[in-house]
């Protein structure tokens, strides 16, 4: 049956109090065996390596079924160097038929911090119901877009997730798009748009900046990207001694994975090695609640933050790898942000967007007035359906550069 807006509204506000206190519930991890990939890999990027059934509910008791074919996928995509690497995530497709013009659109959406450990993975929250951005992708469902949601690398295969690494999010969310439409359903060149909010606002800038080089045969129309961590200097100096400060050691554990040649555990200290252990295997809540207002000075063997690091080589470089407003979208952008937001830095976000103006793109930059990062997401939820069904509308896009 199709979610009215009154239920829907209801979902979405059950899952804000607990939007940044969610995890897979224990026992969600099945079918084990499919996210083990195979020796060899298919040559093309998006390229199909296995799909079978799966499910998504919409609560932990699955009372609410989503009304929607769903596929869990695992694809070929690249890292952050460009090398193979098998990707898992979820294609859905609504029961109904699409009524708007043209063919059923795909949003590829990227989902926000999930953390690090493999039972953290979206396609398996989404089946078991513990997915805390499952209202929104259920409203993308309701208004008959297909969806992808990729689980990036390292969640729920093998490695560690590569948070926030731009390359390696921006292929993810490209190569899913390629994935999906090779499924029945999903048309093989229809329209595309790209979502996310947080670390999903992240890698769908990312994707944008990247895919007329990456993915010039894409049809996108645009993406939304919300609360973008584009300068991941600031959101560390942000998130130290914070009740997220679980995230920062999260992007500490990608860089040592990404970048091993670097050695950045080797700044730690005996409980920050022991913490940078644990996180790898924590989910969102899991990392709130046992790392909650840190400091990680007290994780460093000379007392120095995890910021004073990253700010000197051979890190910096890294880390200014990771920055996104550097490369010109061709398509529409929406971006919002709180100018409240506790997590990611409002100004570096909008530094972002002017970088953009300034290159060229076509930008809409909202600032939101509502306390947290959390409010910010639910805030941006009603413009942003309305935005994206303008691009699919072909309607001309919004753009307020030189106003923000």
């Amino acid at each position: 049956m199709r979610l009215s807006n009154r239920r829907l509204a209801a979902i979405v506000t059950a899952a804000v109090a607990a939007l940044s206190l969610t995890t897979t519930p224990a026992g969600a991890m099945t079918s084990s065996d499919f996210y083990d990939p195979p020796a060899a890999l298919p040559s093309d990027n998006g390229a199909i390596i296995r799909h079978a059934p799966s499910e998504f509910f919409l609560d932990p008791v699955k009372l609410l079924r989503a009304p929607a074919d769903v596929q869990r996928i695992m694809y070929r995509s690249t890292d952050t160097h460009g090398d193979a690497v098998a990707v898992t995530g979820t294609v859905l497709t609504p029961k109904t038929p699409w009524h708007g013009a043209g063919e059923r659109p795909l949003i590829a959406y990227a989902p926000g911090t999930q953390g690090l450990g493999d039972q953290c993975a979206p396609s398996m929250a989404l089946a078991a119901g513990g997915e805390y951005e499952g209202p929104f992708i259920a409203g993308l469902l309701a208004r008959g877009y297909a969806v992808v949601v990729t689980d990036y690398e390292g969640l729920g295969t093998p490695g560690v997730h590569t948070y926030v690494n731009r390359k390696a999010e921006g292929h993810a969310v490209l190569d899913s798009i390629r994935a999906a439409q090779q499924l029945p359903g999903v048309p093989a060149d229809g329209p595309v748009a790209i979502a996310g909010y947080s670390q999903g606002g992240g890698a769908s800038a990312a994707a944008a900046e990247l895919q007329p080089s990456y993915a010039p045969e894409l049809d996108l129309k645009g993406a939304y990207a919300g609360a973008v961590p584009a300068d991941l200097a600031a959101v560390g100096r942000s998130l130290d001694g914070a009740y997220a400060v679980g995230f920062l050691m999260f992007a500490v554990a990608s860089v040592n994975y990404a970048y091993p040649e670097l050695r950045i555990t080797d700044v730690l200290n005996d409980r920050g090695k022991a913490l940078e252990a644990q996180v790898e295997n924590e989910c969102t809540v899991e990392s709130i609640v046992n790392h909650a207002f840190t400091r990680t000075a007290d994780l460093t063997v000379d007392g120095r933050s995890i910021g004073e690091y990253l700010a000197e080589e051979p890190y910096a470089s890294v880390v200014e790898e990771q920055r996104i407003g550097t490369l010109e979208p061709e398509v529409p952008m929406y971006v919002v942000h709180s100018a409240l937001d506790d997590i990611v830095p409002y100004e570096q976000g909008r530094t972002m967007a002017r970088n953009w103006c300034d290159e060229g793109a076509t930008v809409q930059f909202d600032t939101l007035a509502v306390p947290t990062h959390v409010g910010g997401a639910v805030a941006g939820y009603p413009a942003a359906f309305a935005w994206l069904e303008g691009r699919f509308a072909g309607k001309a896009a919004p753009d307020n550069c030189g106003e923000f």
